[in-house]
């Protein structure tokens, strides 16, 4: 160890850290010691030290005040004035300690700064010094407390009350997708910050005016209790005692109300600070002396009244001659903006460009204004529900649902809401928050007290029902679903239905790229050649199109490249596809597989095997169906007769029929029951577990 050093003891240098200024001791041990001298007398010297303390907080406090930009900025400003006025609090009471205990010794009982102020203001004159110190009291008490609180308090009410609009934008937005999540949860807890910040300045502003009121009470206290005791206990003379407990209480007043004061001016110009991002010095700067009109007024006016008779003629014509000369070069400058380059020759209006007219959202959901409350506020359910049907459908299909945009519709009826997409009435039912709607599964009306209707999305029969009958409903079996529940179970039917439609081919590609590492090479071998992007997009529309997942979309691609190694693009879009169906079996037949751990399944029989490819026509990549009307009408017929005694035994089976013909068949049954599966044989996975319980 070097000569001269002091080696400290280990468990003593982390504390000696923490205990700096801006350490989590620092501030602790700050408030102790403030409580401490409410309680224990100081010698002078600290009296002193704190007084100084004191006076340059509340300077440092007023200069970052008027460099503020936002209040925001200023956050703890609340505690820091609750702090200096407990700091101001306990050195009244030190100092009215030491006055009244020692006062009768002369002016420097209290410290020096106590009797440098009282002596400054007082000037020899006793009256005087009282009646100054006490229009200083006014000047806080009156002035700038009673307006720093009003403000404070109305900032306080318009920032609760501006809340859920706030938010509500903050939810569009997000819901439209011109911000990320997030962006939004940084608006959000900017919001909240604002908020708390504006509702603590409300109750900090009562510090200030308590203060004052302290002040003031505090001062008499002095006064009549230092004369008194001057004049009882150490036999003082009474212009003796008069004069120097009145040096001293005006002292200690002054180093407690400048202070005061100047916190106050700096809570006032906090709560004054409106919206924008300049400081208070720039912004007076350029609002007060950005025109010269308003100077060269004024520079006229101070003029006149230098003239007037008996008025000092300098500092008026002075002041005059400044504003006249910052009129005159605010007045060159302005000329000299107005005289740049000539204006272009003013052509039509111009029109708002094609693009604008031409974009269009690709799902959109339009509220009467008696469902915006849905949403709106803190945790709007809808906003909550989209959110989840995007999670839902990512994990289910790896179909990346594009940005939902919410917006009211005033030509809409208030209780009603039309579903969107490109554009396109989709959808639209009618809601009654905050009522729940009751559903029977048995396909009955429940029997209680509501308003009964259609179930918008499965055209079921449903009771609207009051939120306290929920319980109820579901104790007699029902499902009961809420008002947001209700629009989202129809928006998540209507993406399934559209989701061909809803993949883009910059969606395509946004899922090519976002393939992890080791699967580039396949997506390199195919894109841009042979299949390109188009043709993944076509295949994956295709996939869709029957709700079969995307998700594994590295299997789907290998099918695509394996029916090109086969040759498969001779035999056209089918074949291709039929590849890729065979390759995803395993997934297909784990879908169709029923609540008993098996595929049930309704076969076609030969005798339709055979018709079905003798009535295809064309050429082999582009095969056509050519049935009779009337042989179609049989097998429809036909096909709704097993699937409704299947389903009367609880079967939900898929029909299973060659990869030649499935296409076509699936393109018939589609058309009355289209959430029927239909597989190719090759598409029933070699492990599944399978059983007929039907023939066609």
């Amino acid at each position: 160890m070097a000569s001269g050093t002091l080696a400290l003891p280990a468990w003593l240098q982390p504390l000696l850290v923490r205990a700096r200024p801006g350490g989590d001791i620092a501030l602790a041990l700050g408030v102790v010691v403030l409580l401490a001298v409410l309680v224990v007398p100081l010698p002078t010297l600290l009296l002193d030290a704190l007084l100084a303390i004191s006076l340059t907080a509340s300077v440092l406090v007023l200069m970052v005040a008027l460099l503020l930009r936002r209040p925001l900025d200023f956050t703890a400003f609340p505690q820091v004035l609750l702090l200096t006025t407990l700091l101001r609090l306990a050195l009244n009471v030190a100092t009215t300690r030491a006055i009244l205990t020692a006062g009768h010794e002369g002016p420097q009982s209290a410290g020096h700064v106590v009797a440098a102020f009282g002596g400054f203001l007082m000037g020899g004159d006793v009256l005087v010094g009282l009646i100054v110190f006490s229009i200083l009291l006014i000047i806080n008490f009156m002035v700038v407390t009673k307006g720093s609180g009003r403000i404070a308090e109305v900032a306080a009410r318009f920032s609760l009350d501006a809340m859920p609009g706030k938010q509500m934008a903050i939810d569009a937005d997000l819901s439209a997708g011109l911000i990320e999540e997030d962006e939004a949860r940084r608006r959000r807890r900017e919001l909240e910050e604002e908020s708390a910040f504006h509702g603590a300045m409300d109750g900090a502003a009562k510090f200030v005016r308590g203060d004052a009121i302290a002040g003031l009470i505090i001062t008499a206290i002095n006064l009549l209790g230092g004369v008194g005791i001057g004049l009882l206990r150490h036999g003082m003379g009474i212009g003796d005692a008069l004069t120097t407990f009145a040096t001293l209480t005006v002292g200690d007043g002054l180093v407690s109300q400048i202070p005061a004061l100047l916190i106050s001016v700096a809570a006032g110009i906090v709560v004054t600070k409106a919206a924008g991002n300049d400081r208070a010095d720039e912004a007076m700067a350029r609002q007060l002396g950005g025109g010269w009109k308003p100077l060269a007024l004024t520079s006229g006016a101070i003029g006149v009244l230098g003239l007037l008779p008996g008025m000092p003629m300098l500092p008026f014509l002075a002041l005059a001659g400044g504003a006249g000369w910052l009129a005159w070069r605010g007045r060159q400058t302005a000329e000299a903006i107005a005289a740049g380059p000539p204006p272009e020759p003013a052509g039509p209006p111009a029109e708002p460009p094609v693009s604008e007219a031409l974009r269009m959202d690709l799902l959109r959901v339009e509220l009467g204004y008696g469902l915006l409350s849905m949403a709106a506020g803190e945790a709007p359910r809808l906003t909550e529900q989209i959110r989840g049907l995007r999670r839902t459908l990512a994990q289910e299909m790896g179909f990346v649902l594009p940005s939902v945009r919410v917006q009211d519709n005033m030509e809409l009826p208030p209780d009603t809401y039309v579903l969107r997409v490109k554009e396109i009435e989709a959808g639209r039912g009618g809601l009654r928050p905050p009522m729940h709607l009751a559903i029977d599964p048995a396909g009955g009306v429940p029997a209680m007290a509501g308003e009964r209707t259609t179930e918008p999305t499965f055209g079921l029969p449903a009771l609207w029902i009051a939120e306290g009958l929920r319980e109820e409903a579901l104790a007699r079996g029902c499902t009961v679903v809420d008002a947001a529940g209700v629009l989202a179970t129809h928006l998540t039917e209507t993406v399934r239905e559209h989701m061909p439609d809803l993949l883009s081919y910059a969606e395509t590609q946004k899922l090519l790229e976002e393939l992890p590492k080791e699967h580039q090479k396949l997506v390199a071998d195919l894109v841009p050649a042979p299949v390109g992007v188009a043709g993944v997009q076509r295949i994956l529309q295709a996939l869709l199109a029957e709700r079969v997942s995307i998700r594994d979309l590295p299997t789907i691609l290998e099918g695509v490249q394996e029916a090109y190694a086969a040759g498969g693009a001779a035999r056209g879009f089918a074949a291709i596809l039929g590849m890729v169906r065979a390759r995803l079996a395993r997934q297909l037949s784990d879908a169709a597989r029923g609540p008993g751990g098996y595929v049930p399944l309704v076969t076609l029989s030969a005798e339709w095997e055979q018709e079905f490819a003798e009535s295809l026509a064309g050429p082999p990549e582009d095969r056509q169906l050519a049935m009779a009307p009337s042989r179609l009408q049989a097998f429809m017929q036909r096909l709704r007769e097993v699937f409704d005694a299947a389903a009367a035994s609880g079967e939900a089976p898929a029909l299973v029929c060659s990869g030649g013909i499935r296409a076509h068949v699936r393109a018939i049954v589609e058309r009355f029951r289209p959430a029927t599966t239909v597989l190719a044989q090759a598409e029933i996975h070699p492990r599944a577990r399978i059983r007929t319980v039907g023939s066609l």
